[in-house]
């Protein structure tokens, strides 16, 4: 059994930050459970292009507001708390947040916590050695 709380890694290698985004990492591959799971924050203000061409992600709003465009298609989505959106099929998004936006995000395959979003908003697949 695992038992972490977020002022246990606040701080740490698992609080990773980038100009748009705050993400604490509680469950990594490390974990070896065949996913990830963040808390991210995504700031008020500010627009996040991403593509998860090698992963699929689940994220559930639990506070602010703002919204989700699917830069494939121009569909746009409000995000509020209770709001969950899953990136099934790998698509181009676009995250607007009008107030500070935190989530609970699940990744497969799991997130090592050493991605950082490159020039097309990929995170690249690294994996664990067994």
């Amino acid at each position: 059994m695992i038992v972490r709380s977020l002022k246990e890694i606040s701080g740490t290698e698992r609080d990773v930050e980038a100009p748009t985004w705050r993400s604490r990492r509680f469950v990594l591959a490390s974990e070896k459970v065949g996913f990830s799971m963040h808390e991210t924050v995504m700031y008020a203000g500010t627009e996040t292009h991403m593509w998860y061409a090698n992963h699929i992600e689940a994220v559930y709003v639990i506070e602010g507001e703002g919204e989700l465009v699917n830069d494939d298609t121009g569909e746009k989505h409000r995000l509020e708390p209770g709001t969950l959106y899953l990136l099934d099929g790998h698509e181009h998004h676009t995250v607007r947040p009008q107030t500070d936006l935190r989530t609970v995000c699940v990744f497969n395959p799991p997130c090592t916590g050493r991605e950082v979003h490159d020039e097309n908003g990929v995170y690249p697949l690294i994996t664990e050695e067994a």
